[in-house]
């Protein structure tokens, strides 16, 4: 199974527009973060986790192959603003979109003219599914798991892809109840948004990495970070084994 980082940024990206700071000017290609996303594909199956507003230019150097479906983590436009942009693909058939109950009401307030009774020619062709925490999903030869975590107030998903991977962003904290989920996982996505000045709906990089400790991952990439988390090189070299930054336009084999 391969995954690769379509972006590993916040909501405003970077760099953030009319910011000098010494990430969002550096020349190293790491340090540049579109919104989050990432695509799970095998040979047969090809999943998108999120389609933020930069997925058009993020999908542009991938090759051009059906999508399978697309995991919603939540309804936040920096999460699913590239919804339409999903035009292309539909010439494959009808694109298939999950998420639980908040992010579907959330999806057809954002995106009315897509589930109209009477559609204007053109429009994205989109199956809403609402999914629930713990029952799982089978697409092709990907099974995958939703699991819920805490965005601030907010529950949201977090996705485990077979028994080795899991992906979460905009998480701030977890219910016990949903730890059983990710025992075994072997390679974890989680976000980090920065080192110091707590933030009340997402993790900082400390506490990504107790909670990769916690889940016994093996391998931890830190995604969803905004500028101020540091320049890449220079992160990398603080950070624990075993936990390094993620960039735009990884791949990883899982």
């Amino acid at each position: 199974m391969k995954i690769s980082f379509l972006g590993t940024g916040t909501s405003c990206g970077v760099p953030v527009i009319g910011c000098q700071c010494k990430v969002c000017t550096s020349h190293d290609p790491r340090d540049r973060r579109l919104r989050c996303s990432i695509v799970v594909e095998t040979e047969q199956t090809r999943l998108l986790v999120d389609i933020g507003p930069d997925f058009r230019e993020q999908i542009l150097p991938m090759p051009f192959r059906r999508i399978d479906g697309i995991l919603i983590t939540h309804a936040h436009y920096d999460h699913v603003g590239g919804m339409d942009d999903i035009r292309p693909y539909c010439q494959f058939g009808e694109i298939n979109v999950y998420g639980d109950a908040l992010a579907c009401k959330g999806m057809l307030q954002m995106l009315p003219y897509c589930f109209a009774e009477h559609r204007y020619p053109g429009v994205p062709a989109i199956g809403l599914h609402e999914i629930t925490p713990g029952e799982p999903l089978h697409f092709g030869d990907i099974p995958v798991m939703p699991f819920e975590v805490m965005h601030g107030k907010l529950p949201i998903l977090g996705y485990r892809f077979g028994c080795n991977f899991a992906y979460i962003t905009d998480m701030k904290t977890i219910d016990d109840s949903q730890m059983p989920l990710l025992e075994g996982v072997d390679t974890l996505v989680v976000n980090a948004l920065r080192f110091d000045k707590p933030h009340h709906s997402h993790q900082l990089v400390d506490d990504a990495v107790s909670f990769a400790r916690r889940v016994g991952a093996r391998r931890t990439l830190l995604t969803h970070m905004c500028h101020d988390v540091g320049l890449h090189e220079e992160v990398n070299r603080l950070l624990p084994e075993g936990v390094e930054l993620a960039y735009d336009g990884q791949v990883l084999e899982v």
